[in-house]
């Protein structure tokens, strides 16, 4: 059956010829907001990479990446990225970049195995960016630093479209509000993870959740998080684990908590063999991408990625991604989108 929510009684704000225009305006804008407030440089980006170097982002580990064989490279076998989490540690090693800059692109993936809804698309895009640290800023407060940057981005962004659509007004908090997955799993005993994030982030707007894969006190996970990019395992100052978290927004179209981004310090070789070993996987120690890491090849990063079509969804107050993209839909979620003013490109 379709997944597909439909809020009561609604009207896009923008035509498709004026939404069209907005996406171009919007994603501009932001990107270059984006790439001035963290000093990022623009790279180009790959669409696949080799399979078995470890690369490609492997999300909650069970998500199966599309393959294919290169014809005129002996059948090498080549998958297309799920995102570019570890090619950007890599990237920015390979420029020999300072502390303090570091570099965004645009990611183009296919995931596959996505539960299609209004938030979810088979084809994912987003501004995939990365910057070096210091081991000495491997720390929640450096990560908080950045959250503040990316949401004064945020809020430029959304004067940025209001000042253009007056009839698309800003609700965003003036300021974001930081919580641990932790906090939550006490502030709202029995609900699941989802709900938690629904109540926090309905109440105060705009949300960043620390600790994003890591155990928590009642020896669950808020999420999941693949054991080889974010550094979910180290502790903080006050002894709980995580420097990553997700990036949220209350979406008032929809009536739910929205994730625009997430984000953390990458792991360090302590913390890279330390995931492993408790997500069961220490054989990727061995894989092209580990080994650079664990001989100490790469350089010390903080990275994320901002979703794009949702962005710009959020933005210009639309009820379905499909209405700031082209991705593949099924019969029924179109016939209902179709019935419900929801004009899907």
């Amino acid at each position: 059956m379709s997944k597909l929510y439909v809020p009561k009684n609604y009207k896009p704000l923008l035509s498709v010829k004026e939404t069209e225009k907005a996406i171009v305006l919007l994603k501009d804008f932001f990107q270059l907001a984006l790439s001035t407030e963290l000093s990022l440089t623009r790279v180009t980006a790959p669409l696949f990479v080799k399979s078995g170097t470890g690369l490609n982002d492997d999300l909650n580990g069970v998500e199966r990446p599309v393959k294919f064989p290169v014809k005129d490279m002996n059948e090498t076998q080549v998958e297309i990225v799920h995102s570019l989490a570890k090619w950007k540690r890599m990237k920015v090693t390979e420029l020999g970049l300072e502390s303090g800059f570091g570099i965004y692109t645009d990611m183009n993936a296919i995931r596959a195995d996505e539960e299609l809804d209004n938030l979810h698309s088979l084809y994912v895009d987003q501004w995939d960016w990365c910057m070096r640290i210091d081991e000495n800023d491997r720390t929640i407060d450096c990560l908080k630093e950045i959250v503040k940057k990316i949401y004064r981005v945020l809020k430029q962004t959304e004067f940025f479209v209001y000042d253009r659509y007056e009839n698309i007004k800003p609700c965003l908090p003036a300021d974001i509000t930081f919580v641990h997955a932790d906090d939550l799993v006490k502030m709202y005993p029995g609900k699941s993870p989802k709900e938690r994030e629904t109540a926090f982030c309905k109440e105060h707007g705009a949300i960043f959740i620390i600790g994003i894969g890591g155990k928590l006190s009642d020896g669950t996970i808020h999420d999941g998080r693949a054991p080889d990019y974010d550094d979910w395992i180290t502790p903080g100052p006050d002894g709980r684990p995580g420097l990553n978290g997700d990036l949220m927004v209350w979406n008032p179209v929809l009536d739910c908590a929205m994730e625009l981004s997430s984000m953390g310090i990458r792991v360090s070789k302590e913390s890279l063999k330390s995931q492993l070993e408790e997500r069961g996987c220490p054989e990727r120690a061995e894989l092209t991408f580990h080994k650079k890491l664990l001989n100490g090849e790469l350089v010390q990063t903080l990275g994320g990625g901002i979703g794009q079509s949702r962005l710009c969804m959020y933005f210009l107050r639309k009820a379905h991604i499909g209405e700031t993209q082209v991705s593949m839909w099924s019969e029924e979620m179109l016939r209902e989108c179709a019935e419900n003013n929801i004009a899907i490109l």
